[in-house]
């Protein structure tokens, strides 16, 4: 093909240079002319004409929808979608600290577009921004801002892929990055009275940073593996929980001696899971109802805890004993003292039941939201009623017992950097003889001054065994010795008494000799 001479270029050039002018020239006439009804009307068919032509469908997602006073979901999970999918690819990036974010999100700048494929189907994002005419000169307290909108385009052959399929996965996998990319939190109850009147929640908190995890747990490695299978499959059993028709939650009951590490346990748990801590003060609890509100404004992914709940309220015990008690209690006491009791507003004892606390775990009003955890602790497990603790509502006991040889060779890996040392066989013959709690070992490892060497903690430590050791020995010859003691009083009582016996009849025989 011959190239074009330059003349000719030129001519071409300038032609259409005078068409686009003369154009223009006339839409301007247009616009200033035509009524707007008559404009709009134009438009409104030119946009359906030129739809049979064009073969491309957009959907736009915007920041704010309604009153604009909150950011739209659905906004804000693609937004988290395409900052963890699309960074990459993207040319202009913006680096901001999103609210409740831990991490630097980086997202799509404004006017920058992106690739995405799904089963097949390409589509192409847009940040856009549109700004109102006329909108410096809004009297409103909320001026109008610019409305900022991700446009989705793909080809008219894919629109039951995008809008059945694609854009729940996208939705999907926001909501998930955003929940990983969150700043956890712990939340605490406060007493009812103490609730100011503009507080929109019952829960106030502050960000969750406790470092504890399995690995660093002085558990057996058997009895570490199954809890975090567990809480794993847990984890991904949505459907599950919702084809058996049962609500998505899973209660734990921890319990053993002070010291055992069941706290860190339920760090440990938030840390594998990713979920917040709501640590509930039953005693700061008013009633069942405000019980039931405290539960209503947790979230999903979380862990509801109570600690020490054989301490927390009288819920302990046989309940018939119980009202028993109480009877006794309102017998013995005089009308004339009951009215003399003081009644203070909001300070009053709680009146947080058993039946309101069962209710709370699995009844109705627990289903609300999902993915939850309840969590008991104790340390005298024998003394909760056993409606409490069923299976159903505590589903998996764990028992955080004495530290074991495994769990000391996970501390000295943790306090002293040693998987081994030639003290470790006189460690494990010691620690099968004495009982010491992981809270007691730890101490016993930990560097108390700069000269504490690993070997020389490891020495404290196995001081520290041999005189639990004669501790221990001293306390059962005591014991023994008591056991004894008890005994020979027993058999002199019981001595005194054949005595007392014999003389007894001694008597009736010498009185009925005197008689005849």
């Amino acid at each position: 093909m011959m190239p074009l001479p330059s003349s000719t270029m030129t001519q071409m050039w300038a032609t259409m240079g005078s068409t686009l002018a003369s154009f223009m020239f006339v839409w301007a006439i247009i616009r200033q002319y035509c009524p707007y009804e008559l404009r709009r009307f134009f438009e409104k068919y030119s946009h359906r004409i030129m739809g049979y032509f064009y073969p491309y469908i957009k959907i736009s997602i915007h920041e704010f929808t309604g009153d604009r006073l909150k950011r739209s979901e659905a906004y804000s999970a693609v937004e988290a979608y395409l900052s963890n999918n699309t960074s990459k690819s993207a040319k202009r990036l913006k680096a901001e600290m999103v609210k409740d974010s831990s991490n630097l999100v980086l997202s799509m700048d404004e006017y920058e577009r992106v690739t995405d494929d799904f089963q097949g189907a390409k589509v192409w994002w847009v940040l856009s921004k549109s700004v109102s005419p006329g909108r410096s000169m809004s009297m409103s307290y909320y001026p109008e801002q610019e409305k900022r909108f991700y446009k989705l385009t793909f080809h008219k052959k894919y629109r039951d892929i995008i809008t059945e399929s694609y854009l729940d996965h996208v939705v999907r996998e926001g909501k998930e990055i955003r929940v990983k990319n969150r700043q956890r939190k712990l939340y605490t109850n406060s007493p009812g009275y103490k609730w100011p009147s503009y507080k929109q929640t019952m829960w106030s908190h502050i960000v969750f940073e406790h470092p504890a995890t399995f690995e660093t747990m002085a558990l057996e490695p058997e009895k570490k593996r199954e809890i975090i299978e567990d809480l794993v499959t847990f984890s991904k059993s949505k459907d599950f929980y919702a084809r058996i028709g049962k609500a998505w939650k899973r209660g734990y009951l921890l319990y053993g001696p002070p010291g055992t590490g069941k706290s860190t346990m339920i760090a440990a748990m938030a840390n594998l899971l990713g979920y917040d801590v709501y640590d509930l003060e039953l005693t700061a609890v008013k009633d069942n109802t405000e019980l039931r509100k405290l539960l209503i404004e947790t979230t999903s992914k979380s862990i509801i805890v109570i600690e020490d709940i054989d301490c927390s309220l009288d819920l302990t015990g046989q309940r018939k004993k119980k009202a028993d008690k109480s009877s006794l209690e309102d017998e013995t006491k005089s009308s004339k003292e009951r009215i003399k009791e003081p009644k203070e507003e909001g300070h009053g004892s709680s009146k947080v039941t058993l039946s309101g606390l069962l209710n709370f775990i699995d009844g109705l009003w627990s289903a609300c939201g999902g993915e939850r955890l309840v969590v008991f602790t104790t340390n005298y497990v024998e003394k909760l009623d056993p409606a409490l603790i069923r299976r159903g509502r505590m589903d998996k006991h764990i028992e955080l017992s004495f530290c074991s040889f495994d769990g000391f060779k996970v501390l000295a890996k943790n306090y002293l950097k040693l998987e081994t040392h030639h003290m470790f066989d006189t460690i494990q013959r010691l620690m099968g003889e004495v009982k010491m709690t992981p809270a007691d070992v730890a101490e016993n490892l930990m560097p108390k001054s700069p000269q504490d060497d690993p070997e020389r903690c490891l020495s404290n430590f196995i001081q520290a065994l041999e005189e639990a050791k004669e501790e221990a020995a001293k306390k059962t010859a005591e014991e023994i010795k008591e056991i004894g003691a008890a005994k020979e009083e027993d058999d002199d009582d019981v001595q005194t008494q054949e005595n007392k016996d014999v003389q007894v009849k001694s008597d009736l025989v010498g009185n009925a000799n005197v008689s005849l």
